[in-house]
């Protein structure tokens, strides 16, 4: 693996095949901590932040095909991972995998489709609630919660929009409360990270092993979306996981970890 300039990736495990994490928006390769803990005893994890989230730079413009090119830089060819990606980062992996399928050795989609989405709308939602909060005053984060509870009514959502409000120098050096994700950055570009760039792809194909994992209590993955992703995914398996939504990973983690680590041991036919 190379180091890119400008990413922040986490290491776990030092032995055993390489396998890739990529959170969705707003989220951060933290998310994958837990998995990652309990891979590493057989496996080198690592978990990126992709570009205007968590300690990774910020960038002037977000595009699916150029980020997934920035984290392609990140793999060698010799070594090619497992690669994971949840939501926006299902979208950046499976980018990769059509644009280099040489770098990806197998590829695990969890709850998005390869398909535009109609909720650009929702995602503004919450970067203006966000961005509405008075940080200057802010004393504790208890009181940035309640604040957002108004137009962020999920607390579950909450608490992990949450999780990208930090207390530290800031960026541009003064201290106190900060949004760490690029939340101007992401709100302009949301038609391109809600959109799927079908015209710029062109008639790839990953012909590697995909598994497909979706929340049966989510509506990210729908039958609708089976002739998309069986065009350019054909050699995919699809698994939905019970009493679980759209972050299946933290909502039923035992049991999300249980079927990856049967796709990452699965032989390669």
């Amino acid at each position: 693996m190379n180091d890119v300039p400008g990413l922040n990736i986490t290491q776990y495990g030092e032995d055993g095949t390489r396998v890739v994490f990529l959170h969705g928006l707003f989220g951060q390769g933290r998310n994958w901590t837990g998995i990652a803990k309990a891979l590493a005893p057989h496996h080198r994890v690592l978990l990126i932040d992709l570009p205007d989230h968590g300690r990774s730079a910020w960038t002037e413009h977000f595009d699916l095909l150029t980020v997934a090119d920035l984290i392609a830089d990140v793999f060698d060819a010799g070594d090619p991972p497992a690669l994971v990606g949840h939501s926006l980062g299902g979208k950046v992996a499976m980018v990769l995998a059509l644009r280099r399928p040489e770098l990806v050795e197998r590829l695990c989609v969890v709850d998005i489709a390869p398909v535009a989405y109609e909720r650009a709308s929702e995602f503004a939602g919450y970067i203006e609630a966000m961005c509405g909060l008075d940080l200057e005053t802010l004393s504790q984060r208890a009181d940035a919660e309640a604040a957002l509870a108004g137009a962020v009514g999920n607390p579950a959502v909450r608490s992990f929009l949450l999780q990208n409000l930090r207390r530290d120098t800031r960026p541009d050096g003064s201290s106190g409360w900060y949004w760490q994700a690029n939340l101007a950055g992401l709100g302009r570009d949301l038609p391109a990270i809600t959109s799927w760039p079908a015209d710029r792809l062109g008639a790839a194909s990953y012909p590697g092993p995909v598994l497909w994992m979706s929340g049966a209590n989510s509506d990210y993955v729908t039958p609708e979306h089976a002739p998309a992703m069986d065009r350019l995914f054909p050699h995919n398996r699809r698994v939905t996981i019970k009493n679980a939504g759209h972050w299946l990973h933290s909502e039923q983690p035992e049991v999300f970890l249980e079927v990856l680590e049967r796709f990452l041991e699965a032989p390669r036919t």
